[in-house]
């Protein structure tokens, strides 16, 4: 797409239909990768503006639903007011104590990565829990949630709308790459799962760990796409997409589960894009089964 100066594009102009609804939710979630340039390779990118807007379609005389125009929605863009009503306006950071109130995340935050190896400390690899026990790595975490960890995890905003979040709650859009390899230092054959996780949000942890419950709050906290790649038992190398769907405090199914012959390893690798339709704290969990 050529933009030129001064010149406005459409990417894209899309219906959200609500009528026939259960629930008449008017959101439509987009990701978009975007690389700018300028007319040549050597030429710096010139400075791109996009904005992001709805509004109810345009009628026909013939009562027919319509898209609006580029020109309408430029219109909209330079004369219209931001959505009403408004959210609660959020909590400053730099306060302590009260009620705490995140808001609605409404702006450009700083990061688009986290790419992580998760391994024992000054080590390499990551050594398998003994069996029946587990260990979960927090990937979602935010203030008053941090799960026992005091890491908040969400990334601040570096331009926002003065009422609305200070931080990402969710990191939404970031690319997650997740390494683990795993390592069976006992003598015995060894049965491993690697489960996303999203547990009931905690400051202090619980004296029994992460909180789940059966059945769970029927309310969606997380509904994306992952992608795992692993050797699986015979030495193949596999590539799988899966589609979660948790709700709040789920008991969910493990992404895979391997055998780790003794003194061997496996390496792991789970990636992908925080789904907008998600709610923080997610935790990915490696457990050895009794």
């Amino acid at each position: 797409m050529e933009i030129g100066p001064g010149e406005t594009q459409m990417l894209m102009n899309l219906p959200i239909p609500v009528k026939g609804l259960k629930r008449p939710v008017n959101g439509r979630s987009t990701f978009m990768r975007l690389k700018v340039r300028g007319k040549t390779d050597d030429s710096p990118p010139a400075s791109i503006y996009m904005a992001s807007l709805a509004q109810f379609a345009k009628i026909e005389p013939d009562g027919r639903e319509r898209a609006p125009t580029l020109e309408e929605w430029q219109q909209l863009l330079d004369n219209g007011s931001l959505a009403q009503p408004r959210d609660q306006i959020p909590t400053p950071p730099e306060q302590i104590g009260g009620q705490l109130i995140y808001s609605r995340v409404a702006g450009v935050q700083k990061g688009a990565k986290w790419s992580a190896d998760l391994v024992d400390e000054g080590k390499d690899f990551l050594t398998i829990p003994d069996r029946g026990k587990g260990i979960s790595f927090p990937i979602s975490t935010v203030r008053a949630g941090t799960l026992g960890t005091k890491q908040v995890q969400a990334a601040p905003l570096i331009v926002r709308y003065p009422d609305t979040a200070y931080e990402s709650h969710g990191n939404y859009g970031v690319y997650y790459d997740l390494h683990l390899p795993l390592l069976n230092i006992t003598d015995e054959t060894q049965k491993v799962t690697v489960t996303l996780e999203t547990p009931f949000k905690e400051e202090k942890l619980s004296k029994n760990g992460l909180i789940f419950r059966q059945p769970p709050l029927d309310f969606p906290f997380f509904r994306g796409t992952v992608r795992l790649r692993y050797e699986d038992n015979q030495g193949k190398n596999i590539v799988k997409y899966l589609h979660l769907w948790h709700r709040r405090g789920q008991i969910v199914d493990p992404l895979v589960q391997l055998k780790l012959n003794p003194k061997s390893s496996r390496f792991v690798r789970v990636d992908f894009r925080y789904p907008p339709d998600a709610t923080p704290p997610q935790v990915l969990t490696i457990k050895t089964l009794n």
